[in-house]
């Protein structure tokens, strides 16, 4: 069965995003993240108020609401976002164990504004070599000892 939206909490990342922009505080993305009916933080876009890249509406409310439970993983939780997450942002959510994503505008609508996420899936598609960004890998075998050292600690919290 498909989970059911709260759609006031989808309107409410929508008039978040919208504030953020007529407010000139930053892009047009907001989010909240919901447990059990009810809000636990939200967040904005707040790239270039913060200098910070990383600074996505998604990944400022999961910061936050990270921060409001104590906890590192959102399990039981719910993302709405005023828009489709990017691949940061749905790794993030990913990361953050939420239960489901509920977006108001597509990556179509994000594209026509400028914010173009397509050319980054395309660049995942390809060998990590064969990237804009170039990624090599040197040391493995020595870079494989912090593996080594993680499995065996009595002090790793799993994440």
């Amino acid at each position: 069965m498909t989970r059911q939206p709260n759609l006031e909490f989808l309107r409410r990342a929508i008039a978040l995003a919208t504030e953020n922009v007529t407010s000139g505080r930053g892009g047009p993305f907001a989010a909240l993240i919901a447990r059990d009916g009810k809000v636990i933080a939200e967040g904005v876009n707040m790239v270039t108020a913060t200098n910070d890249p990383t600074a996505h509406g998604e990944v400022t409310a999961i910061r936050a609401a990270c921060k409001a439970l104590s906890t590192f993983s959102l399990a039981g939780c719910e993302l709405y976002t005023s828009c489709e997450p990017c691949p940061m942002c749905l790794a993030a959510s990913h990361w953050a164990r939420i239960d489901a994503v509920f977006f108001g505008a597509g990556a179509e609508d994000a594209a026509k504004a400028g914010f173009d996420d397509a050319y980054l899936y395309a660049e995942f598609r390809k060998a990590p070599a064969k990237r804009s960004l170039p990624a090599v890998q040197y040391l493995r075998d020595e870079a494989w000892q912090s593996f080594a050292a993680w499995m065996v600690s009595p002090n790793k919290i799993p994440y």
